[in-house]
Formats: C-alpha cells, sequence, structure tokens
C-alpha cells in the first residue's frame, strides 16, 4: 500500500462545517506521510488522531518539525494551529486520571478547532466530594463532555445534576468486569438518567466532533 490509497477529504468542513482527521491506527507511516506531504502542499492544518509513537517517530524529519504530537492523547497537530475563537462553552470532566487519553483527545480535537475547553480531572463518584466540589463550576457551562470508565457511574451522577447537553465517553479503564469498556458503554446506555449522548468507547474524537456539531448549531440561531 502507498500514499496514492489515500483520497482525503480537504472540502468537508465546507460541507459539514468539521475537518477531516487522519485516523492513524491501520495505515502505515509512509501512508500519513503522504497525506501531510498533500496538505503541506496546500497549507492546510490537519488534526492526527492515534498516532502511536513508533509511527509518529518514523515520520520524515521535515514533517515532524511541523507536528506538534501529544503522548497522552496520541494525537497531532500538523501545520498552523487555527486560532482560538471560541471559549468558555465546552468543559470535559473526566472521572479519574486514567481516563485522560481519551479526555485529552476531545481537548484536543476542539483546540484544533478553535475551541478552548475546560478540563476538569478526578472528580469520579468513589470519592462523591470531589465532583459536588465542582459541581457549581461545570454548570456554568451549557456542553460537558463526560469521561469515564469501570461502572461509568459519573454519567448517570451528572445527568442528575447538570442540565445541559451531556455527552458521554465510555472509556476502556478498569479489569475483568469492566470488559474493556463494554460495561461502561452500556452503563451510559442504559442510564435512567434521560438525554444522554453516549459515543463509542474511547472515542474522545467523536465526542468532541459533536460538540462541535452542537456549537455550530448554536451559533445559527
Amino acid at each position: 500500500m502507498s500514499s496514492t490509497d489515500t483520497v482525503f477529504d480537504f472540502t468537508r468542513a465546507d460541507r459539514i462545517g468539521l475537518s477531516e482527521a487522519v485516523f492513524c491506527a491501520g495505515k502505515s507511516p509512509q501512508q500519513i506521510a503522504g497525506i501531510l506531504e498533500s496538505a503541506r502542499q496546500r497549507d492546510a492544518s490537519l488534526l492526527l488522531t492515534r498516532l502511536g509513537a513508533a509511527k509518529y517517530d518514523a515520520l520524515p524529519a521535515h514533517l515532524k518539525a511541523q507536528t506538534d504530537w501529544c503522548e497522552t492523547s496520541k494525537t497531532a497537530y500538523f501545520g498552523q494551529l487555527p486560532p482560538l475563537s471560541l471559549t468558555g462553552k465546552v468543559a470535559i470532566v473526566s472521572a479519574g486520571t486514567s481516563d485522560a487519553p481519551a479526555a485529552r483527545e476531545a481537548e484536543r480535537t476542539l483546540r484544533h478547532a478553535g475551541v478552548e475547553s475546560t478540563f476538569i480531572i478526578d472528580v469520579g463518584v468513589a470519592g462523591l466530594w470531589r465532583l459536588m466540589d465542582r459541581v457549581e463550576d461545570i454548570r456554568r457551562f451549557p456542553i460537558v463532555i463526560a469521561v469515564a470508565g469501570m461502572d461509568a457511574a459519573l454519567a448517570s451522577v451528572l445527568g442528575g445534576l447538570y442540565g445541559g447537553a451531556l455527552i458521554c465517553v465510555p472509556t476502556s479503564v478498569g479489569y475483568g468486569a469492566a470488559e474493556e469498556g463494554r460495561t461502561a458503554l452500556n452503563a451510559m446506555l442504559a442510564s435512567c438518567a434521560p438525554g444522554l449522548l453516549v459515543t463509542n468507547i474511547d472515542n474522545g474524537y467523536g465526542a468532541a466532533c459533536a460538540a462541535l456539531r452542537l456549537l455550530n448549531t448554536m451559533q445559527l440561531r
């Protein structure tokens, strides 16, 4: 396979308001480099997701020099980062520090779209007082992304305390009966708190895109 196997959608943002991201899992370093070269020729900025250290290290030096890579989220910005256009609308609430990869993926996806989010970490309900100490801060935001693994109880608790748009990300954090995130996914889908939007397991990128669609709709009013 080669870089010619990919046809990148550079006009997606014009159609739906969301730019295409480079999903690097399953792509070779050569294919990724080919996409980046095409973006460089267009002077385009790209978001890369699921870019592991080995593939990042294998990129040509001149492309790495234009790339801002985050080890925690396995995301990267290529080219010039778009300027900030919106702040104070989205909070990312993470149950534990182990949920940081998905939470940071959401944060970095939003930032690439020009949206600065507020990060609230380690407020899992095993220590409910930690969440209650921050709940008034959380209520200031019209959109919240809740990230949690294990039993994912954070989603239901927040769903009963917070009245804005709640986007829930189940993570693969846990062991045994957590079943690599399937228990968290089922718990969020089966929550008795009404109106929760639930993404796939570890899909911080998808949660951020859902938040961006909501923000775009709010700006049309």
